[in-house]
């Protein structure tokens, strides 16, 4: 089946994903303003799929940006797939729905089209969402993951939620939750930092096999942030091979990232707060590559991470697997 911008994956629970979305994190310098125009400028250009965060701080105008074009017609409700997550501070159970409960009063919708935990490590319970001590370090909690995901699944038999995920879980995580006694749902997802330097492989294979759909964020890169970024990091979006590819196709790099991602069976987060990109990245269905290109891009594959995570010494810190 060609793909085009209205392509959705069948999740395994019967809902659809659409396979690119913008996403919506931002550094703390960009002013808000800027996600809100970027999702109506998205929504107008014909994304489908909006991703964001309580943690990330600007649900409030990725909402206010979603109803607006609700309201002029630009698009239905039911047109709008829309990601949100459960931050570190509401894993135990009696705090799960109040962590939804806040996005969706800063969102302003009835429901959440996926809900997915932002990452195993779990934080102290509160409204707090970076706890530390005295000196600074964070104030760590470790409710066992299978409590949480009895509360996710409950989030979804209310009709809060339609689906419900994971996000940076490694293989075993997965595995824990998936063999958990009672399991009503399985996770519809695993979104992960993935891109041509860091092309989970494994990590595919492993979704795949349990029919978990894999989510890619980071796929042009990273936004290069100072707090989470390595700035001595190549940058992807100038590797010679990827713009060696780009020009034979008479397309853009990052066309050319996320299509390799697409042809993978991979789901497609691409951000961007230029109106002009974000309207370009949409081509990507223009683009189609060979066997080829896409061996040649595999290829540049070196296991790099972007985003370097701080929470390494907590037990349930992912990725010291490596995958």
């Amino acid at each position: 089946m060609a793909l085009t911008k209205h392509s959705r994956i069948t999740l395994n629970d019967g809902h659809k994903i659409p396979v690119v979305g913008l996403g919506t994190y931002a550094p703390e310098e960009f002013p808000k303003s800027m996600v809100e125009e970027a999702v109506k400028v998205a929504l107008e250009s014909g994304y489908q799929h909006i991703d964001s965060a309580l943690i990330y701080g600007n649900e409030v105008e990725v909402g206010r940006a979603i109803n607006a074009k609700i309201a002029d017609g630009t698009v239905k409700r039911e047109d709008v797939f829309y990601t949100s997550k459960l931050w570190s501070t509401y894993h135990s159970p009696e705090w799960v729905r109040r962590g939804l409960e806040k996005t969706l009063k800063d969102v302003q919708l009835e429901y959440i089209d996926l809900y997915i935990i932002h990452f195993p490590v779990e934080f102290k319970p509160g409204h707090d969402l970076m706890p530390t001590d005295a000196s600074g370090k964070p104030i760590y909690h470790n409710t066992d993951i299978r409590d949480t995901w009895k509360a996710m699944e409950d989030c979804k038999e209310s009709g809060l939620v339609k689906s419900i995920g994971v996000s940076n879980f490694n293989h075993k995580q997965l595995e824990y939750i998936l063999s958990m006694p009672g399991l009503r749902y399985k996770p519809v997802c695993n979104q992960v930092e993935c891109h041509l330097f860091l092309n989970q492989s494994k990590l595919l294979e492993f979704c795949k096999s349990h029919d978990i759909v894999l989510v890619a964020y980071g796929v042009l890169g990273s936004t290069r942030d100072p707090n989470w970024v390595d700035q001595s990091a190549p940058v992807l979006l100038e590797d010679p091979v990827l713009n060696a590819i780009a020009k034979k196709h008479g397309c853009t790099p990052a066309q050319v990232a996320m299509r390799h991602m697409l042809q993978r069976g991979i789901v497609v987060l691409a951000k961007s707060f230029k109106a002009e990109r974000i309207k370009q990245n949409l081509e990507v269905f223009n683009v189609k590559l060979s066997e080829e290109d896409m061996k040649r891009l595999d290829g540049l594959n070196q296991d790099r991470h972007y985003v370097e995570y701080k929470w390494t010494d907590h037990p349930k810190f992912p990725f010291h697997e490596p995958y």
